[in-house]
């Protein structure tokens, strides 16, 4: 039904609480990237109305710590655009200190924590090679 797919990965390693903000913090950078793929606003059987969400399914990925620099190291290598989070953004409060503290790292020596793209199906599904399904 899509041409494009959108995964986000999330390190193993990580306590229930950060899978869930890092998750939350990439989609939305998944979305300001590509506000389309945002649908109607949902109502119920009351006429109340609900946020739209994503037309499209998204894949919630784990792996390790190498595993996931492989990964940030194939979307910079194919150009695809990601949202990116790294360990040291727990410690921020506010968007401007997470662009900071993120400033002061390169690809190499990132903490990376999760990693999230959207693309062509087989794009993904290559450059997200090794991660595995969440238990």
């Amino acid at each position: 039904m899509f041409d494009t797919k959108i995964a986000i990965i999330i390190r193993d390693d990580l306590a229930t609480w950060q899978k869930l903000n890092v998750t939350a913090f990439l989609t939305s950078g998944i979305i300001a990237q590509s506000p389309a793929i945002i649908g109607e606003a949902y109502r119920d059987a009351a006429d109340n109305v609900y946020n739209p969400m994503s037309i499209q399914p998204i894949v919630v990925l784990t792996a390790d710590q190498e595993t996931l620099r492989t990964i940030h190291r194939r979307t910079l290598e194919r150009n695809v655009t990601a949202s990116a989070y790294i360990e040291e953004m727990f410690a921020t409060s506010h968007d401007a200190a997470n662009r900071e503290v993120f400033a002061r790292f390169t690809p190499d020596n990132a903490k990376l924590v999760g990693l999230a793209l959207r693309s062509d199906k087989k794009i993904v599904d290559k450059i997200c090679k090794g991660a595995k399904m969440h238990p």
